[in-house]
């Protein structure tokens, strides 16, 4: 038994759902299944009642949830006590973020000069893990986590921008509505590695009453504006905050024209930890420039025309 199989044994719980609970941990409903059933083994106990149209917690599995709870929350505090306290924040994050954050960090040093902050790339279950082990204090995210011992602390919206090979029907507008994109494939990367993007963008085709139409997976060794190039048809969806260094040539960048495709953007933290001076200035910095750069991210292709008056939302 480990950590890890109790913390998805609790997502399954709260989600009365393998497939929802994979999203939520951003894993593979596979890999779900496969730990749950390791723990179930390990247990000698059947945990779920599984059937083709529900998922229920067994006597076994209802006895389980405050323990794992207990015990996950026991392991974030076993971490938090074995640093040693010191004049300093890490935050952790990916590449994509950089930009905000300096921001962030120059106005909190303005106001704490002795204050150390460092930042630390680590990918999405690193982050998680770093914080509930207290190497890290704060992990920014796209999405939510749900985990005992964390808190979310939401910062803002990111906008999904649309690019496409100039080459594409729908490229000689900054605009375009989603339906519009409904006939033609999206081009991601598989569903595991993105699950984020891949349920907004569902969700989003959902709301308008169609459905989107995926194309081949982009390959690890690719990249998702080479891949729209060499499929004139295909279309994909990058952050706002990551197009800037997106080379123009052979591309269009355009915006959903009713808001739809916004991911949220949150700072993770231990349960309490928000609240210290330097934490809720770093917090409110962070809130600030990432709002910013939703509201002012890069700017669709300037040589396309709207045909609909464009509403980002709040």
């Amino acid at each position: 038994m480990d950590f890890r199989q109790l913390r998805y044994f609790l997502a399954v719980s709260e989600e009365l759902s393998f497939s929802r609970a994979a999203q939520k941990c951003f894993i593979s409903q596979s890999a779900i299944s496969h730990q749950v059933s390791r723990l179930e083994q390990e247990l000698g106990a059947a945990l779920f009642e599984r059937s083709t149209r529900v998922v229920r917690l067994t006597n076994a599995g209802s006895r389980l949830v405050p323990i794992a709870q207990e015990v996950l929350s026991l392991e974030t505090q076993a971490y938090a006590v074995a640093k040693e306290p010191r004049n300093r924040i890490r935050i952790t994050a990916n590449m994509s973020f950089a930009p905000q954050s300096l921001d962030a960090v120059a106005r909190v040093r303005e106001l704490h000069p002795d204050l150390d902050i460092e930042f630390v790339i680590k990918s999405f279950a690193e982050r998680i893990d770093a914080v509930a082990a207290g190497d890290s204090d704060i992990a920014l995210v796209r999405g939510a986590v749900d985990r005992p011992g964390l808190e979310t602390v939401e910062l803002g919206v990111e906008d999904l921008l649309i690019v496409t090979s100039s080459q594409h029907p729908l490229s000689a507008f900054s605009t375009v509505e989603l339906g519009e994109l409904a006939p033609y494939p999206l081009l991601l990367p598989p569903r595991h590695s993105q699950v984020l993007i891949h349920s907004v963008v569902e969700d989003a085709f959902v709301e308008v009453g169609r459905r989107v139409q995926l194309g081949p997976p982009i390959a690890k060794d690719h990249t998702a504006t080479l891949d729209v190039i060499n499929h004139p048809r295909g279309w994909t969806v990058l952050y706002a905050s990551t197009v800037t260094g997106v080379p123009r040539a052979g591309l269009r960048i355009m915006r959903e024209a009713r808001g739809r495709l916004r991911v949220p953007v949150c700072a993770v933290v231990r349960s309490g930890a928000a609240g210290s001076p330097a934490m809720a200035h770093l917090v409110d910095s962070l809130r600030e420039t990432m709002d910013l750069a939703a509201t002012t991210g890069p700017a669709p292709e300037q040589a396309g025309q709207s045909r609909h008056v464009t509403t980002l939302g709040p």
